[in-house]
């Protein structure tokens, strides 16, 4: 048995953005992204807004029914565009669950907080009896730092760090094994952010759970993460460790990203240089031809414009798309 829980193969996701026949267009939200993450671990995905990394959650999951590649969870095949695979998602939205960004858009403000936590019990008929249903929603309110007297309000009577927590023990209702977290605490403030990215910890510790954790704040993936991912334009330019990427990162994207970082030491911060990207991003609705960094990125030329690095392993767990990296390290 393979210790991969979650396995995406070449994961394409374009939108329709009008015209017609020939003409017709579309936003390459996601293009060509592979990776996998094993159980029990937590792989972040990094890039700046728009990048695709929300896409590559909701798809991942078929909230947005892909548009290309192949996704395999704990061996199963769950969408195989090739082999026109596509399996009822019901059984797996039991295992595969997903923590949205935004705790005030996510919760229905007409249920009250136990009937969001409840209604996935329903759904996947989790509970024996009434009484039964209540202990398990009490549990999971107890399990994010809530308790019983929550139950009976309305979303609009919490504050964004308990809404928050409302939609992880959403989450962790139906006893997930996977979990997407997607910018889980973006619209925090800096002092709840920390409380629920240990309790994230926690929970996984506890659980077994295994999380794809969504951020643009490499400074918090970087404390949470196993593994990161950074994407740009709808592409995975680089993977690795942890500890490897933040301290030997060779794209020059991951490198603009890493310098961005804040240092609390003065000292520190003042000795270190900043890698400011020249430029804006370009449209996903018209990509740049080659590698999508070229236009922004200090050592392009001619070969980057023809045609597309390969996705490569440079060494143990370390991959990367780039022409030059002799050039760039």
């Amino acid at each position: 048995m393979s210790d991969k829980l979650v396995q995406v193969e070449h994961l394409q996701q374009y939108f329709p953005a009008g015209g017609f026949g020939k003409n017709k267009k579309y936003i390459q939200a996601v293009d060509d992204v592979s990776f996998y993450i094993n159980k029990g671990e937590t792989l972040g995905l990094v890039g700046e807004s728009g990048c695709g990394k929300t896409t590559t959650g909701r798809s991942l999951l078929r909230l947005y029914e892909p548009t290309g590649g192949k996704i395999i969870y704990d061996n199963d095949v769950i969408f195989d565009k090739d082999n026109k695979i596509a399996v009822d998602m019901l059984p797996y939205r039991r295992k595969m669950q997903i923590v949205f960004q935004d705790p005030y858009a996510s919760l229905d403000p007409r249920m009250t907080v136990g009937d969001i936590v409840g209604e996935a019990i329903d759904i996947h008929k989790l509970a024996a009896s009434k009484q039964d249903r209540q202990d398990r929603i009490i549990e999971m309110l107890n399990r994010v730092g809530l308790n019983s007297e929550h139950a009976n309000r309305y979303p609009h009577e919490f504050s964004g760090g308990q809404r928050q927590r409302v939609g992880i023990a959403r989450a962790l209702a139906v006893n997930p094994e996977f979990i997407v977290c997607d910018e889980p605490i973006s619209a925090l403030d800096v002092s709840i952010q920390a409380q629920v990215v240990n309790m994230f910890e926690d929970l996984q510790e506890n659980l077994g759970l295994t999380y794809l954790f969504i951020a643009h704040d490499l400074s918090v993936v970087k404390h949470i993460s196993n593994r990161i991912g950074v994407m740009y334009l709808g592409k995975m330019v680089e993977l690795a460790d942890s500890y490897e990427l933040i301290s030997n990162s060779l794209h020059p994207y991951t490198k603009s990203l890493i310098s961005a970082i804040p240092i609390a030491d003065p000292k520190v911060a003042r000795a270190s240089k900043r890698i400011v990207l020249e430029g804006d991003v370009p449209s996903p609705l018209n990509p740049p031809s080659g590698c999508r960094f070229r236009t922004r990125c200090p050592y392009a030329d001619e070969c980057c414009a023809q045609k597309q690095p390969e996705w490569k392993e440079v060494s143990k767990g370390h991959y990367v798309a780039c022409h030059h990296l002799d050039k760039v390290n």
